[in-house]
């Protein structure tokens, strides 16, 4: 086989980026006498920073959108996708890959139809326990499916889907707790909670979690706090409010945490509070934290809903909803949390059953096996 061409394609959050970039890694492994990547996509901070830091070429392509709520951009984004199909039809013949990988959301659209039209073969990945929408066109035209969740075999042609977990980072596996102690300023002697609203962060999660903060720190528990970029400064200036010094308190903000930060802080963290998107889950299933999920309202699909419910019948995992995210509340199960070392142990042993290890290897495999059958 020559060197051979793979094309990478997914949506605009760190959720679909990671796990491509995973995939890549492990084809590259299989692969030592090369591999050549292009990613087609629309254009966002993740897609831009991730593909640079592995060296894979970008070609951005307008993509629409639908929005579950009034915006003008409904009007206009059904226009952007001709656009955007004929500009990867372009991108396409000029790279002529040997397959396609595609996480979904709107961005993967127009570059799966178009390898259709090229009949290049196409393996799609679909991440949380109810299918996203774009997965579930895109399935029409898909040569396999991936899933994460085995619910999800339900939106899907039975005989082209398998079930494969979802990649993880291996560099999330390589985070030290020592290291993470000096990094951060904490005490090795102290419990350490670990917040995470997701890339973007999240509001109401932030809001909840500044309520209880000052009693946190009473009860000598540390936070380290991953808050989004745009509420940084907003958060910085609240704690300041309290009469708390950012980095002295034991409470460490962070807009976000790199890869590298993020390892650190989970390998530091006594329990974990986090939003249940499907990567998220996947890191904490890999590495056994003891977690509190708190849904996001409004999900697409109300897939982290589902992914979340879905962990908590496995009795890894704890839920808490946003309607129900009131001080008193969220305290009062951080600190039962915290005072019970059994369970978390047994939260941890029990999410990690959900875990799958070897994801990136066994999309890999059917990527793999994609372009021979293609040749």
């Amino acid at each position: 086989m020559d060197i051979p061409r793979i094309v990478l394609t997914g949506g605009i959050s760190g959720g679909h980026t990671f796990p491509l970039v995973a995939v890549a890694r492990s084809l590259r492994k299989r692969f030592p006498e090369g591999v050549e990547f292009l990613f087609i996509g629309s254009h966002g901070r993740f897609e831009s920073t991730s593909m640079a830091e592995e060296g894979i070429p970008v070609r951005y392509v307008l993509t629409g959108k639908w929005r579950r709520y009034f915006s003008l951009q409904n009007l206009i984004d059904p226009f952007k996708v001709p656009v955007g199909f004929i500009q990867t039809l372009w991108h396409l013949f000029v790279f002529m890959p040997d397959a396609v990988f595609a996480k979904g959301g709107s961005a993967s659209v127009p570059v799966v139809l178009a390898a259709w039209v090229y009949r290049i073969p196409v393996l799609i990945h679909d991440s949380d326990a109810v299918a996203g929408r774009a997965n579930r066109f895109l399935s029409h035209f898909a040569t396999r499916i991936a899933i994460a969740y085995p619910s999800a075999r339900n939106f899907f042609p039975k005989e082209k889907t398998v079930l494969t977990g979802n990649p993880v980072r291996e560099e999330i596996f390589l985070g030290d707790s020592v290291r993470a102690g000096s990094h951060f300023g904490l005490s090795s002697e102290k419990p350490t909670l670990l917040i995470l609203g997701g890339s973007q962060g999240a509001h109401t999660l932030n809001k909840a979690i500044l309520g209880i903060l000052p009693s946190l720190l009473e009860k000598n528990i540390q936070v380290i706090h991953q808050t989004g970029e745009k509420h940084y400064a907003d958060i910085v200036a609240s704690v300041a409010a309290y009469g708390l010094k950012v980095g002295e308190s034991g409470y460490v903000p962070r807009a976000f945490l790199a890869v590298e930060e993020l390892a650190d802080a989970f390998a530091v963290a006594t329990l974990v509070i986090s939003r249940a998107g499907a990567g998220s889950i996947a890191e904490l299933a890999a590495l056994g934290k003891p977690s509190l999920l708190v849904p996001l309202i409004g999900a697409a699909n109300d897939e982290q809903r589902m992914n979340a419910y879905d962990v908590a019948a496995l009795g890894g995992a704890l839920v808490l909803e946003e309607p129900n995210l009131g001080e008193h509340i969220l305290l009062e199960k951080i600190s039962e949390l915290l005072a019970d070392a059994e369970l978390r142990k047994a939260m941890g042993e029990k999410l990690r059953t959900f875990a799958h290890p070897d994801a990136a290897e066994k999309i890999a495999d059917g990527i793999t096996s994609l372009m021979r059958s293609n040749n």
